[in-house]
């Protein structure tokens, strides 16, 4: 038995955030990947859950009419992985999420649960921040938007204010259009395992595909939160599509990131694995995007 003081269940945004209200201590659970292994743990013994699993408006991928990309925070990574507008725009983001646990794991969790631990080995996040993405919130003043990258505030910590609730992670027209990525896990099995290193690269070739217009990195486990290596992302802007090109954005990354070391890696390591899963993230988002090298 999991030891839990009371479960509320919302059937909308607003009945989730006015639970959240009556009862501010209360945790949210929604699939409940994350939540219940704590509870299991004895780490939220006798804590009150308001569950918003059952508010199918916020499950789900949508395209605004800005043209935007709307996903709703209760899809399921199996979901994202299948639906075929990401598949159309962002089919990196459905492969990284496919890496994700097991098939059980990626049936029940969703995405807006995998960026709102705030854990920096996500695999949606460094793939989210690679897209510019921006997320949703909504409380009892209304609703505001945040650049992903300001949604992290540190290990463990995002940027919910009380009584708040994320709503959609939104991927705007130019922040896809045009752009191909790739994403790279680094674990020590190929399945069930936490990252030792993720990185996640976009990049827009220009009209006759020889040179760079844009390029985004961002890691996971690179810091205590994802991040980009935004010294990298300029160092080849408009510069010709080759192997220097390529080696030169691999050598940049160190310049913005700061693995530490830990059980699973040494920092050495680990910045040893970000220029080599650079280069090769690099190398297959050119090449996705009709690019030769």
């Amino acid at each position: 038995m999991y030891d839990i003081k009371a479960l509320y269940e919302a059937f909308s945004v607003e009945e989730a955030v006015s639970l959240m209200q009556k009862h501010p201590e209360a945790r949210i659970i929604a699939g409940g990947s994350d939540v219940l292994i704590k509870l299991r743990e004895g780490k939220l013994a006798g804590c009150e859950l308001v569950s918003i699993y059952t508010i199918d408006a916020l499950r789900g991928v949508k395209l605004d009419e800005d043209g935007a990309i709307r996903i709703l925070p209760l899809t399921s990574f199996s979901h994202i992985t299948k639906d075929p507008i990401i598949n159309e725009h962002i089919k990196v983001l459905g492969e990284a999420v496919d890496m994700v646990g097991g098939p059980q794991i990626r049936n029940i969790g969703t995405i807006g649960g995998n960026i709102s631990n705030g854990v920096t080995s996500a695999d949606s996040a460094s793939t989210l921040h690679a897209w510019d993405a921006i997320v949703e919130l909504t409380g009892p003043d209304g609703v505001r938007q945040l650049p992903i990258s300001e949604y992290y505030v540190s290990a463990g910590k995002v940027a919910l204010k009380p009584c708040e609730l994320l709503t959609a992670i939104l991927i705007k027209k130019q922040s896809y259009s045009g752009y191909k990525g790739h994403y790279i896990k680094y674990a020590m099995r190929n399945a069930m395992d936490i990252a030792t290193l993720g990185c996640s690269v976009n990049v827009k070739l220009s009209d006759d595909k020889k040179s760079v217009s844009d390029a985004r990195i961002a890691y996971g486990v690179a810091g205590p939160v994802p991040m980009r290596a935004k010294t990298a992302e300029e160092r080849i802007k408009n510069m010709p599509v080759s192997h220097e090109t390529v080696e030169l954005f691999a050598e940049a990354v160190e310049q913005d990131i700061n693995p530490r070391d830990s059980w699973r890696a040494s920092r050495d390591f680990r910045l040893h694995l970000a220029r080599e899963l650079a280069r090769r993230c690099l190398t297959e988002s050119i090449r996705l995007n009709g690019g030769e090298l």
